[in-house]
C-alpha cells in the first residue's frame, strides 16, 4: 500500500489545514500520526474504512476531524482552530488489522505510512 500526503504548510494559530492522503488501496484503518521535533510520534486521529467509525487523541478532540473518501481511497484531516503546539509533521498510516478501539492510537497498529507533511502553527 502507498500512502501520499499531502496539504501541510504555515498558519496562524486559530486558522484551519486540511490534509489529505490518497492511499492506492484500502485497508482496515486509517490513522493521523504527527512528530514535533524533538518529540516522539504521537497518534492524532483515526478512522475505519468500513462504517467510519473514528477515533481521537484528547488533544485534537473538538478541533480536528477525519473523514474519508471511499471513491477516491483518499482519508482527510481539517484541522480548526490550530494551536502552535500543533506544529509538527504529519504522517498518515494504513493498518491491515482488526484491532480493537484502544489499540487504534499505537503506532504498531499499522503496516504503511506516508512520507510526512510539515504543519508550522505561529503564535
Amino acid at each position: 500500500v502507498q500512502l501520499q500526503a499531502s496539504g501541510g504548510g504555515l498558519v496562524q494559530a486559530g486558522g484551519s489545514l486540511r490534509l489529505s492522503c490518497a492511499a492506492s488501496r484500502r485497508t482496515f484503518t486509517m490513522a493521523w500520526f504527527r512528530q514535533a521535533p524533538g518529540k516522539e510520534r504521537d497518534f492524532v486521529a483515526a478512522i475505519r474504512w468500513s462504517g467510519g467509525y473514528t477515533y481521537y487523541a484528547d488533544s485534537v478532540k473538538g478541533r480536528f476531524t477525519i473523514s474519508r473518501d471511499n471513491a477516491q481511497n483518499t482519508v482527510d484531516l481539517q484541522m480548526n482552530s490550530l494551536k502552535p503546539e500543533d506544529t509538527a509533521v504529519y504522517y498518515c498510516a494504513a493498518g491491515h488489522n482488526r484491532v480493537i478501539v484502544t489499540m487504534l492510537s499505537d503506532f504498531n497498529s499499522y503496516n504503511y505510512w506516508g512520507q510526512g507533511t510539515l504543519v508550522t502553527v505561529s503564535s
